[in-house]
């Protein structure tokens, strides 16, 4: 009997597992919000879907809302992908994943006139036996266009890090050098000290010390 609930045990062990495997699949994780002028940007939008909820017609629509403005559409997937007539005309891309969690896409050669708020509103219909119920969700970016690249903050740290290294290693070395030119200095006085005293030792004296000298 007391095998049983270590099976119990055990078996739940490998539920949790395999259920945190299954969950973690797909993460809503949120786009960037800076762009380069002249490069492309991925506009991120992941709304995920339950296991037993796969089954499903997805339809996305992109809205982009300059400053000041009203939302305009860009682009539209309804099982097939194609862009609204816009300013972004011929600039937009499909990023997304086959099962429609991911449904990203992506602005080529972006401007400066490109930063403004877009939008992915998202409609899935499932596919249930008795009904079809529909489910609606929105993600929104507030994307800035710069001209050049900022510098990752991170590599900043590391920089200053190194920098800091390098001066507290010269001026170890620098004391090292310093207590080594002391110790040296002191060795040579003692040397030099001890040649003067045995020079000052009479010569009657200095045959007394002399080791003798074994036959």
């Amino acid at each position: 009997m007391a095998a049983l609930p270590r099976l119990v045990c055990a078996s739940s062990v490998v539920l949790l597992v395999w259920a945190g495997f299954c969950s973690a699949v797909c993460v809503e994780v949120p786009s960037e919000t800076e762009a380069v002028q002249g490069k492309d940007m991925k506009l991120l939008c992941i709304s995920c879907m339950k296991r037993e909820e796969v089954t499903a017609s997805t339809e996305v629509e992109w809205f982009y809302r300059p400053e000041g403005g009203k939302d305009e559409p860009i682009y539209k997937h309804d099982k097939t992908n194609h862009e609204v007539p816009s300013r972004f005309s011929g600039r937009l891309q499909w990023n997304g994943s086959k099962d429609m969690q991911d449904v990203s896409i992506t602005v080529l050669n972006v401007t400066l006139n490109d930063s403004g708020v877009y939008t992915c509103n998202i409609t899935r219909e499932f596919e249930f036996e008795i009904h079809r119920p529909l489910f609606t969700s929105s993600r929104s970016i507030h994307l800035t266009v710069v001209e050049e690249a900022g510098e990752d903050f991170t590599s900043v740290i590391s920089e200053i890090m190194m920098y800091i290294l390098l001066v507290f290693l010269t001026l170890w070395l620098l004391i090292e050098m310093v207590y080594c030119y002391r110790k040296v200095s002191k060795a040579e006085e003692a040397a030099q000290e001890n040649a003067t005293d045995y020079l000052a030792i009479p010569s009657e004296n200095k045959e007394n010390c002399a080791v003798p000298v074994e036959e």
